[in-house]
């Protein structure tokens, strides 16, 4: 398992800050990062949490996916690198 979590369905009044902080009981967080809107600068609802080993992360990863955050149930995955996914532009070729 990857140090690096995929964290999706945040409120968009979720920021780094919180983010760390609800990841923090359950091992060291490095970096908590809220995605945001380029233009606007909104939250985008999801964001990154990078642990300190890849121990913390799985168990992170499994005290927090379906938790509550800011009132919404969000959701927990191991971070994909950004060459494994599929950009839009690329779906009508595939297929």
């Amino acid at each position: 398992m990857e140090k690096r979590l995929f964290v999706g369905n945040l409120a968009y009044s979720v920021g780094e800050s919180e983010l760390e902080s609800a990841f923090s009981d359950h091992g060291k967080v490095v970096t908590a990062v809220v995605v945001r809107d380029r233009e606007t600068g909104r939250s985008r609802g999801f964001g990154f949490i990078e642990m300190e080993t890849e121990d913390m992360a799985k168990t992170a990863k499994g005290a927090m996916d379906g938790a509550e955050l800011d009132g919404r149930r969000i959701r927990v995955n191991e971070a994909q690198p950004k060459n494994d996914v599929q950009r839009r532009s690329d779906f009508g070729e595939r297929w």
